[in-house]
């Protein structure tokens, strides 16, 4: 299964593709979607959705993870952050491609073992777990971690999905990666 991981930014967009054939992790590709810093709002917009488009038609991932905002102590640039989001999960959604979301903390468990990991920590881990010969930079990191992180929750969630459609009741839902009522 190829899996797209995307770190959402209005600066810069990170992504990351990894492949994960049973346990084994193998690194695809990584890198940014830079918008230009003079553009206005719907063209650097415009600038994410297009970018993210090209590479799902080059790479062909099976489906697509994302990070989840964080409310910011600014609440304009939290705002942005979800517009840039918005473009990036639009271009998955028009490609039908399944997107599943992580919080930061979610992702730095899955790829360092403790929710209050440092950026750096992430890259160091990122680079060990996917066997790269250099550290990514921080934006393809954080991707590649969101990538690993799907990567590692995948079949639990394959699992809990497939026990809530074979209940008899089918009143099962998945919420906040738990199955419930």
């Amino acid at each position: 299964m190829k899996i797209l991981g995307i770190d959402p930014g209005l600066r810069t967009t990170g992504f990351g593709i990894i492949h994960k054939k049973g346990n084994a992790l193998h690194y695809i590709a990584s890198g940014t979607v830079k918008t230009p810093a003079e553009a206005g709002l719907p063209l650097r917009l415009k600038t994410i959705f297009d970018g993210v488009n090209e590479i799902i038609t080059q790479y062909r991932p099976d489906c697509a993870a994302i990070e989840k905002v964080f409310v910011n102590v600014n609440p304009q640039s939290t705002l942005l952050l979800g517009q840039a989001r918005g473009a990036a999960i639009s271009a998955l959604v028009a490609s039908e491609l399944a997107v599943y979301e992580f919080t930061a903390l979610q992702i730095k468990q899955a790829v360092v073992g403790h929710g209050k990991a440092q950026k750096k920590q992430v890259q160091e881990m990122v680079q060990r777990l996917l066997s790269l010969p250099g550290i990514p930079g921080s934006d393809a990191a954080d991707a590649l971690g969101v990538a690993i992180c799907h990567a590692h929750g995948f079949d639990a969630i394959k699992a809990l999905e497939k026990a809530a459609v074979l209940s008899n009741e089918n009143t099962f839902r998945i919420r906040r990666g738990r199955l419930i009522r």
